[in-house]
This record gives C-alpha cells, structure tokens and sequence, in this order.
C-alpha cells in the first residue's frame, strides 16, 4: 500500500464553510482529568486521532473503563487513587509527548510501576520529566533522559516548587496534575513561563482551586492538593493548530475564502492569526465568540491575501505558534523581503528537528534561508514558482511537515510534481486532513 501522495496541479478557486476535528492538546487534558475524576466524563467531539488513542489506551491499561459512543467518548473515573494495575504495567505513548509528559501525574502516587515506550520518533526526544517527579519524591528510572523509562511513585508525594523555564505547558501541566495528588491543603508553587493554558482553565471549569498570577512572562501558579474532582461533560472545540492549513492554504490561494466553524481561540494558542495578520493585512477575522467550557470559540473567516509581508517577531510570541512556525515559515516566503525568527530552538526538540527540516525544504523549493541553532533568515521571493519536481522524505513521519508540504504543492508550484512520502502520518493529528482538503477542491493523488 503506497504512503505518500502527489500534487500535480495548484488549488482552484475556491469559497467554502468547513469543520476542523477536536482540539489535540484539550481531547488529551480531557481523557487524563476524566481519569483521575470521580465518576461519569463525557466528551462530544474528541478527537479520534493516533495521540488521544493512545492516551485512551493508557488509561484503560491502568484500570479506568472507557466506552466510544457514536457521538461522544464516556470515562468512568475512579478517583485519584482508584487507580488499578500491575507492577511494570507498559504503556506505549506512540508518538504523543504530551502522553509522555502528562501520564505520571496520574500515576505519581502509585505502589506499582509504569514503563513508557514510544515510537522511534518520541524515543529520540527529551523527556524532561525527571526533575519535576524526582522533586516530589517520585522516582524514575531513564537512561540518557529518554524513552524507555520507568516511574514507580511514592506514598509521600511532596508539594512542588518548580519554575519552568522552556515555556512547555507540558510540564507546567504534569506539575499540575501531580499537585492534586499532594496532601490535603498543602500548596504547590509552579513557575511558568508563558504557554498554552488549557489544563489552568479545565481546572477552573472543574472548580480545583487555584490560583495564577501573571507577571511578565511568568506565571506564577498556586494548587492545593487533595481536592477530588467529579466527573464532568465537556465539548471540544475545532484544533486551531489543524485549522492553520487551511487559513494558509486560503491566504496562499488566488481569489479565494474559507469560514472555519467552531474553532478554539483560545489566545494562548492564536499566534497563527496574531502573525499571519501582520504578513497578510486585512485577510483574517474572527467572528461569533463564545466561551466553551471556560475556552473561547470563534469562527475564523480567511481570504486570499494579495499582498505578503516579511515579520521579525519579538521571541515572546514564539510559545503562541509554536505548532504552526512551518506556515508562517511559508507565508513569508511570498514576501519581497527577509525575515528573521529569533529563540525557536524548541522546534529542535519536536517530533522532528522542525527548525532543520523546515530550513532544507525551503531550500529545496528556491528560497534562501540562514539557519543557525537558534534563529531562521527567510529571504521572500513574491514570484516563487516551482518547476522541478520536488520529493519530501525523511522528516521522521512528521505530521505537521507533512501537512505543510501539501500547501505548498497546492500553492506554490509551476510545472512540478511534488510527491511527499509518509502520509501515515496525519493519523497522529488530523487523520482527515486529505479528504478534508479534497473536499474543497485540492486534487491530491
């Protein structure tokens, strides 16, 4: 069976209304909060995708029942400590870091053990979950601060005092998570710099008390430990990060627009619309808001973008687009002149070297780019055209890079053929992506 597909032809023209998939980073927050909840959660509009599968998997082997239902997902939650496996119970986190880093706030206070594996992708990524566990008083066994490790927890769980320093919510979150565990009114002190904040604004929906104060680039985050939450419904908004492909694709198209329904705005997550506004001028709105569960939802109305311009955007939003760096890393491609992106090393440490892979695919389509550890130059060409045919591979079966080279064959060729190997890999995201975009008129074999 092939994995890879080919475009043959650019995008026509085209004006429709369409629905992205759930929300990754909350279907994940949900099917582990749901877990260590007391009694029935329900989920409308999970997605179904590799990550939250295999987050389902994982709690299912430490003893929570799960039921999928036509229209929504149901946990029966057994509380904090109703958890129920073997000692060396193996957890497979495939290709989800945010498993990875989430799951031992569930098992942090457990007598057995757990032993986290993924595939090849995740095992070459940091864990960096060690010091966190280790300061409560949980061990973890970890050769190199990589996958396979064991995490055997502790009747003795301490409060945390942790500042977290890389900007990753997901270690902000597994200090959370384990912060619940800690005894009765004790108090977790958690600094953080600036990230996504979906867990902070589950835990108010759930009413856990706690309490964030913002300063600068920190948040400074107070949990009291030893509060049980109940089970709860929850409805997931559209995934912003998966609705970035087509906002791309719509503003790299020629006489064209798209309304995206019902997607999660949440401002911790909007840097997409915050700096593809500054490159496409008067191209992007949000209309209709509301607060779901304590998010904020919005339609999102995208129009072709006639005219491209180069950005060098302050490092502090850099938290905010960290998923979508590739597409921006496209528009500005259609500038006429250079770009700059500054402190995006952590796109070294995704779920591949997407700072490397993005530079050398820029490069193999004609843009002229100078890479550095830390840093990326995108000299912009408005005429880009694409003649020779292009062939993307080895990106370590990266979804997003993926993703992104579908919307440059759709937007950016002349006479090529582009033919971009993995297609598996949408599976661990947005395993519509393909027939969403042929449903729109994309002709991708």
């Amino acid at each position: 069976m092939k994995n890879y597909v080919e475009i043959n032809q650019k995008i026509k023209k085209f004006n429709k209304i369409i629905s992205i998939p759930g929300d990754k980073s909350i279907s994940i927050r949900f099917v582990l909060m749901a877990a260590m909840g007391l009694g029935v959660s329900r989920a409308y509009g999970l997605l179904s995708s590799d990550d939250v599968n295999a987050s389902l998997k994982a709690i299912s082997k430490l003893g929570i029942r799960v039921y999928k239902k036509k229209k929504y997902v149901e946990v029966i939650g057994q509380g904090l400590r109703g958890f129920a496996f073997k000692n060396k119970t193996v957890i497979n986190c495939q290709n989800s870091g945010t498993l990875m880093r989430l799951i031992g706030g569930l098992v942090c206070k457990s007598k057995n053990s757990v032993v986290l594996k993924g595939d090849h992708s995740l095992s070459q990524r940091p864990v960096r979950i060690i010091e966190p566990l280790n300061l409560m008083g949980v061990n973890v066994k970890s050769k190199n601060n990589k996958l396979p490790i064991e995490i055997i927890g502790t009747d003795y769980l301490r409060p945390i005092q942790y500042k977290e320093i890389n900007g990753s919510a997901q270690i902000k979150t597994l200090c959370c998570l384990c912060a619940l565990n800690t005894p009765k009114n004790s108090i977790s002190n958690i600094i953080a710099k600036n990230s996504r904040d979906h867990t902070e604004k589950l835990f108010k929906y759930l009413k856990i008390p706690i309490k964030i104060k913002k300063k600068g680039i920190y948040d400074f985050i107070e949990i009291k430990g030893g509060y049980q939450h109940n089970g709860f419904v929850q409805e997931i908004p559209g995934d912003i990060s998966s609705a970035s492909f087509f906002i791309c694709l719509t503003l790299l198209s020629k006489n064209s627009s798209i309304i995206i329904k019902n997607v999660n705005v949440n401002k911790t997550r909007t840097g997409i619309i915050d700096l593809a506004k500054k490159i496409c001028p008067n191209s992007i709105k949000i209309k209709n808001k509301k607060i779901n569960n304590g998010e904020d939802v919005a339609d999102i109305y995208v129009k072709s973008s006639k005219k491209f311009k180069a950005i060098t955007p302050d490092p502090s939003i850099n938290s905010k687009v960290i998923d979508e760096f590739p597409l921006i890393f496209l528009l500005v491609c259609k500038s006429s002149k250079i770009s700059y992106f500054r402190g995006i090393s952590e796109l070294a440490h995704k779920e591949s070297n997407r700072l490397k892979v993005c530079a050398n695919f820029l490069k193999q389509i004609g843009i002229k780019v100078i890479e550095k550890k830390d840093s990326l130059k995108i000299y912009g060409n408005p005429s880009l055209n694409i003649n020779k045919n292009i062939v993307v591979r080895n990106f370590m079966k990266d979804h997003r890079i993926f993703m992104m080279a579908c919307v440059a064959g759709l937007t950016f060729k002349g006479s090529a053929i582009f033919k971009i190997n993995d297609s598996d890999s949408i599976k661990t995201s947005f395993p519509s992506f393909l027939k969403l975009m042929k449903k729109i008129g994309a002709k991708i074999k």
